[in-house]
């Protein structure tokens, strides 16, 4: 991988983590077109500081709300920021859960099959269109909804399920307030970002020997300037209902993938 794949492989990673299109498909797809040759480990450990930099545009464009709600823990009181950390906590029980269990079988699914790839971008168009046609309302995400909201999130680690796309989408339909909706599927994932990335360091699954800092250095650049473009923007249009014309792209990204496949 040269510096030229790791810009745009970064840039992929930063619009795509926050617009509902899957990251994850877009990066395997766009690996499979770039023919990215590198060994597993340094593949891998590249997606892991990909999605540490778009982690860490989530909190500069989030800084405000998160400095809010760790003022309110340290109250040590049943507010409102409190109540708020403890669905964030409940939304990532799912995805915590699968991802230990069927941690195998989840990794599986990146090895470059874009044609599974285009089918997932599929249902994430569905679900997209079908949010978009929701109506907006003031309804805060409740308790329960926290659950079934980790729930699609759990889904969405598949390649081609889009995080931002089913949590958002998910959120909406059940009746959720879609800019409220948003801030809670940006923030709900950052912990599980630096969890996962934790995990991985510490039980040694990713190497970082013969690791070329340059081109990994200026794919996390990438990533985190295009993911703070992109979380803005996001933020911007689920509130002003234009998911319908991300559903139309993944049906387009998704029967290109699909049919790509054959020839690829």
């Amino acid at each position: 991988m040269d510096y030229i794949d790791a810009i745009i492989l970064g840039i992929i990673q930063g619009f795509t983590e926050f617009l509902p299109v899957s990251s994850s498909g877009h990066l395997e797809i766009g690996k499979a077109i770039l023919g990215d040759t590198s060994v597993p480990e340094e593949s891998l450990l590249f997606t892991v500081i990909l999605h540490f930099a778009t982690a860490l545009s989530t909190l500069v464009v989030f800084r405000k709300d998160i400095i809010q709600i760790f003022g309110g823990i340290l109250k040590f009181q049943w507010n409102e920021e409190m109540q708020f950390a403890f669905k964030i906590v409940l939304s990532m029980l799912p995805a915590v859960i699968i991802g230990l269990l069927f941690e195998e079988e989840l990794e599986s699914f990146f090895g470059g099959s874009i044609a599974f790839v285009g089918a997932m971008l599929i249902i994430t168009a569905v679900l997209l269109w079908l949010a978009d046609r929701s109506k907006n309302t003031g309804k805060p995400v409740t308790i329960k909804d926290s659950i079934i909201i980790g729930v699609a999130q759990a889904v969405a680690m598949l390649p081609g399920i889009s995080r931002s796309g089913a949590t958002i989408s998910t959120s909406v339909l059940l009746g959720n307030d879609k800019t409220k909706a948003a801030r809670f599927s940006f923030l709900m994932v950052v912990p599980l970002i630096f969890g996962k990335i934790a995990k991985d360091l510490l039980s040694g699954e990713i190497s970082t020997h013969n690791t070329h800092l340059g081109v990994m250095g200026v794919g996390f650049l990438a990533a985190f300037i295009s993911g703070l473009i992109a979380c803005t923007w996001m933020i911007s249009l689920v509130k002003k209902s234009k998911l319908r014309y991300f559903s139309i792209y993944c049906v387009l990204i998704g029967l290109i993938a699909i049919i790509s496949s054959f020839y690829v």
